[in-house]
């Protein structure tokens, strides 16, 4: 078989791989239903012939905004084959960008779910007069213009019967500077900007990066990410590339349940997630004297042969035999949470606590962390299962350079850094010096060769002293408590340092629970005294490790958790800052009193 160059050429690929492989899983009224490469091949067909039918050129737009799904990858390399262009909205996005993602890309179709989606689109749908037709991927719709998914089917099965070549002929003929995607980056301020990435950076992306981390086509992982989000979108098309096993997860709330169910062999994720479990696990031994002794002991162990491990050395008999001891007791628990046989999980989309990562590889889970943007097609450099350093991002991938600036931004030059901004041409010039794209990020190169970040750019606090703090360092030792949740720091030109709280319900509730403290509600529990000596500890244990002008002089423990619904996250949930920032106006002021 001739080796892929563009994306293009892995989907044709599909046909001629393994027909008794599994390709993908996903949840069909509460089972798996699995599906062959061919299969899906015949799927990616079927709808990129209805494209056509409907009359979608080459270059014609059509926005996706639904959640991660079988369907949505469907649609995504059916564009692809047809050389159209595939534009992701997040569906909890505001109707106002919505608006303005579909107006500024002029999609012609809009493919969504019946659920929230369809709902923000009909509340702005006169305002968007490109979008000509309404695609939904349920096959009932209260829409009656909307054109259901077994339709489509149908619209592309009729289609082949009178020209039973031209998607794949079309397909054949895709090259590297065809655009493939146009992102619109989610930020913190202002208007979404069109990250337009050609199938040179996505065929170079995935190529590199998964080969680099040693993902193979026996693999299994468990899709949850946002494919709006480049990395969830990566996921996708390396799965595409490389041939393993995709599973798309239910929902995110369901995500532990089905890691027990697909037992993924690697992971795509975002620090998030490994958060949540993190504080569930030490929620559940923090209250029992016997158990934590025995879960630290567990952990001291696997912290010993996991430093084996890094320096490559063989393990001595008498650890190995408290390690499986370790293992059978405590460890084996934790790895078996993500299904029992993960051999790495790959983080990215934010920075992860040094000491969670640390935590994860006592217990048997090697979090690999890497580094990139939406602009430069995820990573650029990431760490791999034979060399990973904790506190670092890893090593450039394949044909990225890297270099410093003078004010200690990482700059960077690759085939995955983007064309340009979409129809902004001041943006993207503002983005590149003499070929070298701006990351926007705080870094140092080690003298090993692995990247490692200090801060975004935009987000270094300058105290009133002059003093300059970077707030994801404050906020990753904070949340190494079990019980925070999120946290935002603040004092960007003030005397000090203060933090807006906010902590995790289930994690709390269980140890009030265990403590046998009664409060009539939720509002009443975080206002209690015991709520707030969890938090005041949590600002201690951060502190002792900050330097006197980056320590946390004061805090505020808010009732309700950040949420991408309520504004306060991007969708690879990051905090907002300034948006938190101007909504925490006058408590923020308050804690300068």
């Amino acid at each position: 078989m001739t080796k892929p160059t563009t994306l293009g050429h892995s989907i044709l690929s599909m046909r001629g791989r393994n027909p008794n492989h599994t390709a993908v899983k996903f949840k069909t009224n509460g089972s798996w239903t699995s599906k062959t490469w061919p299969e899906y091949y015949q799927d990616v067909e079927n709808v990129g012939s209805a494209l056509l039918s409907m009359g979608i050129k080459e270059g014609d737009r059509v926005a996706i905004m639904a959640n991660t799904r079988y369907e949505w990858s469907v649609m995504d390399l059916a564009i692809f084959g047809i050389k159209a262009i595939t534009v992701p909205i997040y569906q909890n996005n505001t109707a106002e960008d919505v608006e303005y993602i579909l107006n500024n890309c002029q999609a012609r179709v809009l493919v969504c779910e019946t659920r929230g989606p369809l709902k923000i689109f009909e509340a702005v749908k006169d305002k968007c007069p490109t979008i000509e037709k309404l695609v939904v991927f349920e096959n009932t719709c209260p829409n009656p213009d909307a054109i259901t998914w077994d339709r489509v089917h149908k619209m592309g099965q009729d289609y082949l019967v009178k020209h039973p070549d031209q998607y794949r002929r079309t397909c054949e003929t895709i090259v590297a500077s065809d655009t493939a995607t146009i992102l619109y980056t989610s930020g913190t301020t202002g208007r979404p900007k069109g990250v337009v990435l050609t199938h040179l950076q996505a065929f170079s992306e995935v190529s590199e990066a998964f080969p680099f981390c040693g993902a193979k086509e026996e693999d299994v992982s468990l899709s949850f990410l946002p494919y709006a989000h480049i990395l969830g979108r990566i996921e996708h098309w390396g799965h595409l590339y490389i041939g393993f096993t995709m599973a798309y997860a239910e929902s995110l709330e369901k995500i532990r349940g089905n890691l027990t169910e697909i037992r993924p062999t690697i992971m795509v994720s975002v620090p998030r997630i490994f958060e949540k479990i993190y504080a569930a696990i030490w929620a559940q031994v923090q209250t029992q004297p016997l158990k934590m002794k025995v879960f630290n002991w567990a952990l001291s162990i696997g912290k010993k042969v996991g430093e084996y491990k890094m320096s490559g050395q063989i393990l001595p008999l008498d650890l190995l035999v408290k390690y499986e001891m370790a293992r059978k007791l405590v460890l084996g628990k934790i790895t078996e949470a993500f299904g029992g046989r993960l051999r790495f999980a790959i983080s990215g989309g934010a920075p992860i606590s040094k000491d969670i990562a640390l935590f994860f590889h006592s217990a048997g889970i090697l979090i690999l962390e890497g580094y990139g943007l939406t602009e430069t097609t995820a990573a650029i450099t990431v760490n791999t299962p034979f060399n990973y350093r904790f506190g670092s991002v890893g090593r450039p991938i394949g044909e990225v350079q890297l270099k410093i600036a003078e004010d200690g931004e990482i700059l960077v030059k690759s085939d995955k850094v983007m064309k340009e901004y979409y129809q902004n041409s001041e943006a993207t010039k503002e983005a590149f010096t003499d070929g070298w794209f701006h990351t926007g990020d705080i870094g140092e190169i080690l003298p090993s060769g692995d990247l490692k970040i200090t801060d975004r750019k935009k987000d270094l606090i300058k105290t009133a002293g002059g003093k300059y703090v970077a707030p994801q360092r404050l906020e990753g030792l904070l949340k190494l408590s079990p019980y925070i949740a999120h946290v935002h720091i603040h004092g960007d030109q003030k005397k000090y340092i203060v933090a807006l709280l906010t902590m995790d319900r289930p994690s709390v509730e269980q140890l009030a629970k265990e403590k046998n403290v009664s409060y009539s509600d939720w509002n009443s529990l975080v206002n209690s005294s015991f709520v707030q000596d969890i938090a005041r500890k949590a600002v201690a244990d951060a502190n002792a490790q900050l330097a006197s002008y980056e320590s946390i002089k004061k805090y505020l423990v808010l009732p309700n958790e950040f949420t991408i619904e309520g504004g306060e996250l991007t969708p690879s949930l990051k905090v907002k800052r300034k948006v938190l920032d101007q909504k925490f106006k006058d408590k923020i002021e308050e804690l300068y009193v």
